[in-house]
Order: structure tokens, then C-alpha cells, then sequence
């Protein structure tokens, strides 16, 4: 029987982003957004319960046994997983995320000159946005390093789990994982400003009180970074607001058009040398943006971002077009994605 290592190894070995080990399946990595099989017969069920048995704690599996899904992080050798144990079909799956050791930087994400100013707002909040696993925390990651390099500022980040670990430069960094330091991130984030934070990360607005408690923490000083599971600036935005009740969501379209920064959209492309780039769409929020907002004039959104490229704008269908140009991506991948996104 393999242990959990040995699957490890080979991801690692393989360069792979994520490792997916399921009862009564093979053993697959994915390499490049490709899924590839790690071996040729399938996991039993009695290898799963070892393999679950290695990662979880004790106070996890009881978690585990009452949720029937966990999060945790998993340090092997000196490379650390998100890992997210299930259950599927009465059996159990395991889905681990590799997080690289080094925070990539701007040049190596091939950041937008304006997503260069990112790390110079002193509040206000910024969204990274887009489908699992197209890179919104590594993107939040170089955008917080970025800010530890170059500014003495007191940074807080609650994770589930966390994912890159920082270490301090200028800045002072404090890291919080869901279900260690803290039961959930609504509750982190009504004691986050009694902390004196200058920067705040939180690492996915999942329900009302913790969206209206960033939108809070942004009007009143503090920069705020968070993530959203949405395919466009446009559909975030509507996301945040239709959390709320009707009489409530005035009041939101109001924070939101003041606190905005800037939503920055972005998806994974293979590229023709088999690896994977990140077209961007960016929103930044304007006055004639932030004006859409607060009357939820939402849908003119995406016109917006067609015509104001001297703002530093970008609209995905644009940003992918200037990869095909750069001959990153091919024309039939360009293709299928500018076709997908006006299906959106």
C-alpha cells in the first residue's frame, strides 16, 4: 500500500497543481490543467481510510465525521497542500492543492502595469475573482508580498487554510487558519479592527455578515483583499449584492461603489508550450463605474470595460486576444475561450 508520500513525491516530481486520490478510482494529478493517472489500478476504500488517517488530527477527523468534508493544510518535506478531504459515493476522496514555496512575483504572473499600483492603496478592497483553480490566491499572494517588501504596514490574512506563508520583511504578517485560530471567518473578522491591521486578507467572502463585515473593515481604513467564485467583474458585483435582502442591498451598492478598488477576473489558458497564462479582465472602479454601482446599473458594466482602456481597463475577451497576438496561446484556444466568454 502507497502512502500518502509516495503520491506526494510524484506530484511534486511531476510539477503537478492539484492530486485527486477517490475510492474504487485511480490516482490522478493534474499537470498544466491536463489530468494524468498516477497508476493502473484503483484505490480501495481500506487505502483511502490510511491515507485520510495520516492527514487529520483528531479534533479534524471528528470534524471530518460530522461535516463529511475538511480543509486543511499538510506540510510534506518542505512542500505544503490544501487539502480538502470528502466523501463521494458513501467513500472517501482526497483533492490536495500544491502551494509553491516561493511567492511568484508580478513579472513572473505577468501583472498589468495597473495591477502594479495594487500594492500602494492604503484601504479600499480589492477582488480576485474567477473559476477554482486559475491562481486568485497566488495573484493575492505576490499583491500582499509585494506590500511586505516594500511597506511597513501590519498585514492579517484568514485563510481556509492557509496557503503561501509570508515571511516578514518590512511588514509585520499575521496568519489565521479557519478551524485553528479561529471557527470561521465571520467571526475572525469582528475582532480583525481591535488588531490594528493596516491590510486585511480574507480568503473568500462566503456569506452575508462576513461580505458586510469586509465592506465594513474597507470603509473605515483598512485595505481589504478577498476572493470570489464568479467568471466576471460584472457577475461579482451582483454576487455580492443578491447575498442581501431587498432593503438591504441599497445600503451595499452604496459601500460598494465607495470602497471598490478594483476587480480583477482572471482565468487559466494553456499555452502552446503546454504550460498556462492568465488572461485578465480588470475593472477598476472609476467615478462613472462607481456611479453604475450605486444605481445597480450593473449590466452596463462589461460596455464599460470595452471602452475605457486609457483607464487601464481590460476586458477578457481583449486580454485574450493579446496573448494570441503574443503567440502565447493559439488561435482555436483563443477561440473556444473569447466563444465561452460571450456565453457568460
Amino acid at each position: 500500500m502507497a502512502s500518502l508520500g509516495t503520491y506526494f513525491d510524484k506530484a511534486v516530481e511531476a510539477g503537478a497543481s492539484d492530486i485527486h486520490l477517490v475510492a474504487g478510482e485511480l490516482p490522478m494529478i493534474r499537470v498544466e490543467g491536463i489530468l494524468t493517472e498516477l497508476a493502473d489500478k484503483p484505490l480501495t476504500e481500506a487505502t483511502l481510510t490510511s491515507l485520510v488517517n495520516e492527514i487529520l488530527s483528531a479534533s479534524q477527523k471528528k470534524d471530518f465525521e460530522e461535516k463529511k468534508d475538511v480543509d486543511v493544510s499538510y506540510t510534506h518535506g518542505d512542500v505544503r497542500f490544501r487539502v480538502n478531504i470528502h466523501r463521494q459515493d458513501g467513500k472517501e476522496g482526497i483533492a490536495a492543492r500544491l502551494i509553491p514555496k516561493d511567492i511568484p512575483t508580478p513579472e513572473t504572473l505577468r501583472f498589468e502595469p495597473v495591477l502594479n499600483n495594487v500594492s500602494g492603496f492604503l484601504d479600499g478592497l480589492v477582488l480576485v475573482v474567477g473559476p477554482t483553480g486559475h491562481g486568485k490566491s497566488t495573484t493575492i499572494a505576490a499583491m500582499i508580498e509585494e506590500i511586505n517588501t516594500h511597506r511597513k504596514a501590519h498585514i492579517m490574512t484568514i485563510e481556509d487554510p492557509i496557503e503561501f506563508v509570508f515571511d516578514d520583511k518590512e511588514s509585520l504578517i499575521e496568519q489565521r487558519e479557519i478551524g485553528i485560530d479561529t471557527p470561521s471567518f465571520a467571526s475572525a473578522l469582528k475582532h480583525v479592527l481591535r488588531q490594528d491591521p493596516d491590510v486585511v486578507v480574507v480568503g473568500e467572502m462566503r456569506d452575508p455578515e462576513t461580505i458586510a463585515t469586509v465592506l465594513t473593515a474597507a470603509e473605515t481604513g483598512h485595505l481589504v483583499f478577498s476572493t470570489l467564485h464568479t467568471s466576471s467583474a460584472a457577475e461579482a458585483i451582483e454576487r455580492i449584492v443578491d447575498v442581501f435582502d431587498g432593503p438591504k442591498q441599497k445600503q451595499v451598492l452604496i459601500q460598494l461603489a465607495a470602497v471598490l478598488r478594483v476587480v480583477i477576473s482572471q482565468q487559466l489558458i494553456p499555452t502552446v508550450d503546454g504550460k498556462r497564462v492568465a488572461a485578465r479582465e480588470i475593472l477598476i472602479n472609476t467615478p462613472a463605474v462607481a456611479n453604475l454601482i450605486r444605481e445597480n446599473n450593473i449590466a452596463q458594466i462589461p460596455s464599460v470595460l470595452q471602452t475605457n482602456a486609457k483607464e487601464g481597463m481590460i476586458s477578457m475577451q481583449r486580454s485574450i486576444e493579446a496573448l494570441e497576438k503574443e503567440e502565447l496561446i493559439d488561435k482555436e484556444t483563443a477561440k473556444k475561450r473569447m466563444e465561452k466568454q460571450r456565453l457568460v
